[in-house]
């Protein structure tokens, strides 16, 4: 049975770009998405082209019992040894003063709950104690955690510093169980994540103030994400990596 390697949110940017390294690395890759099948299926497609084995699930990782399915999915393409937790929301600009409860609901059920439910059911098959033999989980947050999004998003900011704490804390808690648990802090990345929240041009826009003058690529991500989940970073669980070109270091 091949080892199976989980990419919630895996059919565009960071996402599918981690989903094709994988790939590459020797992993049957779960594809998964809620809405968009069709780019599902494109990223299936091309690791298939090129000799790999994927699958493509559709799952709102806001929703338990579609959590369940898909692990269960995974399940029958070989032995889970890798989670990247990837999905995520952003919503449109606005001040926490016009923030609903709607919006906060959705964020946090999306961002931070989906998170622990999908590493809930990734401990439960790779856990040494239930029979397991061990894995990784990375968690995708975001330089967002540390700089605070004031005036702009600062619940997506808060999902994220849930994301970081839930790492460390996680990776205390597994150690003992053959799995590492870290995390990646993109900056701005070039994905269709800032149109999604109603900036289509905001990549452009900021370029040129960031230090290194210009956006981080999915790839760049990708790589950050699959040196984590090998055995190569065993040691370095409970590590929070920043791929931020520099933009997340504090004064």
């Amino acid at each position: 049975m091949p080892n199976v390697m989980i990419v919630t949110g895996g059919s565009r940017g960071i996402g599918a770009a981690t989903a094709f390294l994988g790939a590459r690395a020797g992993y049957a890759v779960v594809v998964n998405y809620v809405s968009n099948g069709a780019a599902a299926d494109k990223v299936v497609a091309e690791i298939e082209a090129g000799g790999g084995r994927a699958a493509a699930v559709k799952a709102d990782v806001g929703v338990e019992a579609d959590i369940v399915a898909l692990f269960e999915a995974a399940d029958r393409l070989g032995t889970l040894k890798v989670l990247v937790n990837n999905a995520g929301i952003v919503d449109a600009v606005a001040p926490v003063a016009e923030m609903t409860a709607e919006r906060l609901e959705r964020t946090f059920r999306i961002n931070v709950t989906g998170s622990f439910l999908c590493a809930r059911e990734a401990v439960k098959r790779m856990a040494t104690s239930r029979g397991g033999s061990g894995g990784a989980i990375v968690n995708v947050s975001s330089a967002a955690a540390k700089l605070g999004a004031g005036g702009s998003r600062v619940d997506y900011a808060a999902s994220k510093g849930a994301i970081d704490t839930f790492t460390v804390g996680l990776a205390r808690e597994v150690a003992g169980e053959g799995i590492s648990v870290t995390a990646v802090r993109p900056g701005i990345i070039e994905t269709d994540i800032h149109a999604s929240g109603g900036e289509p041009t905001r990549v452009a826009e900021l370029s040129a103030s960031l230090p290194l003058k210009r956006a981080g690529t999915p790839e760049e991500v990708a790589q950050a994400i699959l040196w984590l989940a090998s055995d190569e970073a065993t040691y370095s669980t409970g590590a929070i990596l920043d791929v931020s070109g520099a933009r997340a270091i504090l004064p």
